[in-house]
């Protein structure tokens, strides 16, 4: 599930009563505002199909797909792209873009992956691992579904912000949680995210048996500079997101 325009500044504001990340409750304003923001269109999803490359007739999973804008950017470079989220409200969305026909399925990211081992030649996880406190089991299913020689693409919080989205700040090397409200169109909704440090990510990526390709802090689109003249210099200069890409090391010979 994709991120939406900011992270939040000082303090932690607790999160209400209502159930933390519930998507089905607020899915159309979070897809109308994830739409054409800067962080979310000029920004990270440009970051990932570039990450992604040459994808035509490559079988991907999109992990955590929300209303589909990245399966459908995919899909229209030639990929043959199912879709898998935990919320049923950001599904139908996302039928609604992708068509009748489009492989959806709802899951969540926490239980078995419903396909075959080596179904997929790729995994997108756009800014959804840092919803799971365990990385483990998730990671371990889906380099079960890709097949050897297949790439995991991921973007998380960048841990450098993550850490200090809380005052007095807590311990770097400590996997905490974190709370706050989302505000949609008037609606304050609460979310509620993992953070780990930099060591711990590349380590759950290479004990679920993924080797490490890249690791990258990319710049947002040029054409954000005109469009967001009052946000573009303080994405393009400070951190938020990181990507990687990790794959499953072919068989040995």
């Amino acid at each position: 599930m994709e991120h939406v325009s900011e992270m939040p500044e000082g303090l932690v504001q607790p999160a209400g009563p209502a159930q933390a990340n519930d998507y089905d409750s607020f899915a159309e304003a979070y897809s109308a505002e994830n739409e054409n923001s800067l962080i979310n269109a000029y920004y990270e999803r440009p970051a990932m199909v570039a990450l992604a490359g040459d994808v035509a007739g490559r079988r991907i999973l999109d992990a955590g797909c929300g209303s589909g804008p990245l399966s459908a950017a995919l899909r229209d470079r030639g990929a043959v792209v199912t879709g898998i989220d935990a919320s049923a409200g950001m599904l139908a969305l996302a039928r609604r873009r992708l068509g009748d026909d489009a492989a959806l399925h709802l899951v969540d990211l926490s239980d078995p992956l419903p396909f075959a081992d080596g179904a997929f030649d790729d995994v997108v996880a756009s800014l959804v691992l840092h919803y799971l406190e365990d990385w483990g089991p998730t990671l371990a299913e889906m380099r079960r579904v890709l097949r050897p020689g297949g790439r995991l693409i991921a973007s998380v919080d960048h841990p450098f912000v993550a850490y200090t989205i809380q005052d007095p700040r807590p311990d770097y090397f400590a996997t905490t949680s974190y709370a706050f409200d989302w505000t949609f169109d008037g609606q304050s909704v609460p979310m509620k995210f993992w953070r780990r440090p930099l060591h711990a990510m590349i380590d759950a990526f290479t004990t679920a048996g993924f080797r490490l390709a890249v690791i990258s802090e990319p710049q947002p689109e040029p054409a954000a500079r005109e469009l967001f003249p009052d946000d573009f210099h303080a994405l393009s200069t400070k951190t938020t997101f990181l990507f990687f890409v990790v794959e499953v090391p072919p068989p040995a010979l």
